[in-house]
């Protein structure tokens, strides 16, 4: 669904992401992990087009992608939802959902969103600043949905939540991915979280992976030392 080769992304002189490449299949979850400074934002903001790659290969579904603007890679299928939710404070829950739907013909929020998360139902004319951390996650992931990806990014989404809607989050994003059929990559520090999500887990370290399991044979200590070293 997603192929990625020999990526390198630079920030002015500083190389950050070195010669990096995965395979995501069908409806498959990577959960790309790492310490703080590692390039895990840097290489999720190269993907959906934010920054720019000075070499590489990014293909959604065989289709080339870089060097296209960030809105041609959602009309092809790449959703984010970034680090910090960013949503739009002073519009509305509704109106923060419409803006995802730049590209649909039918300007109506899709009835799947406010099933998923009926507190957006419940607050949809309320401003998103002022919604709870996690009540804008679901915004944020609501936002992202609508455009109808092919894959999702997340960028550190338990990121100033609580555990107990984290889990939710959790469950919400594995029965979305099966009932409107994608697949994930997401940035993430909270293991425990991607082992409820996670197919497979990329360490990255210094803009490099340095280490790959899947969920039936994953070593949670040995990524757990990669996070904490």
């Amino acid at each position: 669904m997603l192929e990625v080769q020999n990526l390198n992304v630079y920030y002015g002189d500083s190389h950050v992401i070195r010669n990096v490449g995965f395979a995501l299949g069908e409806r498959e979850t990577l959960a790309i992990m790492g310490r703080n400074g590692m390039g895990k934002t840097t290489l999720l903001k190269s993907l959906i087009g934010l920054l720019p790659a000075r070499s590489g290969n990014v293909a959604l579904d065989g289709k080339q992608l870089l060097g296209r603007k960030s809105y041609e890679r959602v009309a092809e299928g790449l959703a984010y939802v970034p680090q910090g939710r960013m949503i739009f404070p002073y519009l509305t829950v509704e109106e923060n959902i419409l803006s995802g739907m730049e590209n649909m013909p039918d300007k109506t929020v899709p009835q799947f969103v406010y099933d998923t998360f009926p507190v957006l139902h419940e607050m949809r004319n309320r401003k998103g600043g002022n919604l709870s951390g996690g009540q804008q996650q679901q915004l944020a992931i609501s936002r992202a949905l609508v455009s109808n990806p092919k894959v999702l990014i997340l960028d550190e989404p338990t990121e100033g939540i609580q555990p107990s809607i984290i889990k939710d989050i959790a469950k919400t994003l594995n029965r979305l991915k099966t009932e409107r059929n994608f697949s994930m990559v997401v940035s993430e520090q909270v293991l425990w979280f991607t082992q409820e999500i996670a197919d497979r887990f990329l360490i990255i370290e210094k803009g490099e992976f340095v280490y790959e399991d899947s969920k039936e044979r994953v070593d949670t200590a040995k990524i757990h030392a990669f996070l904490t070293v």
